[in-house]
């Protein structure tokens, strides 16, 4: 396995993401798995995700949508995550950013790459497939699916994956029923799965009790790493 931190840039921010390789399995390109992390920051739990693609035979990277590495403390994480809310230009350009990266590696096959993301990392990836980049698919795990721009027809080129709780309330039936209303209209191919007795967070052991509805749930967790993964089966060309 190699993992090294790239620094790289937009606009007034100094950006650090990581990128993992496992060398062992085939120096060839491989397809490419952007990671986008949640609102707390480029945690170990996104860092963790980036090396079992590696290990699963992608080249992935996790990109840093705040600056200096993602890291910082819950309050600025906060401040933040609010600031980049209402400005969905500024969620694509920055997730833009990073699948730069991602595509200039030789590690990579071209045309096959994915993105994925948590919480508020989700909601970026998909505004990055709305923005109409060359995606084989996009998953989120527990995103916030609201936008300000909804993908216009035409315009998500791969597949999306939501991997959803059902008794997530913060991401409620309401917002589950616009975003279908709007890959419908979009003519997206789309698929929602939604997890009995699960709540927001399921992937990521440190949020679990932070605040009610968040909640770890290993189970859970690991049938989306699975749904993922056989999404990743369908859309990425065989390896010679």
């Amino acid at each position: 396995m190699r993992t090294q931190e790239i620094e790289y840039s937009y606009e007034d921010l100094r950006l650090i993401g990581e990128f993992a390789v496992d060398d062992a399995q085939d120096d060839g390109p491989r397809p490419g798995v952007l990671v986008c992390h949640g609102g707390g920051g480029l945690t170990d739990h996104t860092r963790d995700w980036t090396r079992r693609l590696a290990a699963a035979g992608y080249a992935a990277f996790a990109l840093d949508y705040y600056g200096g590495g993602g890291r910082s403390d819950t309050e600025r994480s906060g401040d933040r995550y609010a600031g980049l809310l209402a400005r969905p230009e500024r969620q694509r350009a920055l997730a833009r950013a990073g699948l730069d990266v991602l595509l200039a590696r030789p590690e990579v096959a071209a045309g096959q790459t994915a993105a994925i993301g948590f919480c508020f990392g989700g909601t970026i990836a998909l505004e990055l497939a709305r923005a109409g980049a060359d995606l084989r698919a996009v998953v989120g795990f527990h995103a916030g699916l609201a936008t300000q721009q909804p993908a216009q027809p035409g315009a998500i080129t791969g597949r999306v994956l939501l991997c959803l709780g059902a008794e997530d309330p913060i991401v409620p039936a309401e917002q589950r029923l616009a975003f279908e209303q709007e890959m419908r209209a979009a003519g997206a191919d789309w698929e929602l799965r939604l997890y009995g007795g699960a709540e927001h967070g399921f992937t990521d052991p440190i949020t679990d009790g932070i605040i009610p509805g968040v909640r770890y749930d290993q189970r859970t967790a690991d049938r989306a790493w699975t749904a993922m993964i056989a999404l990743f089966t369908e859309v990425f060309e065989p390896r010679p």
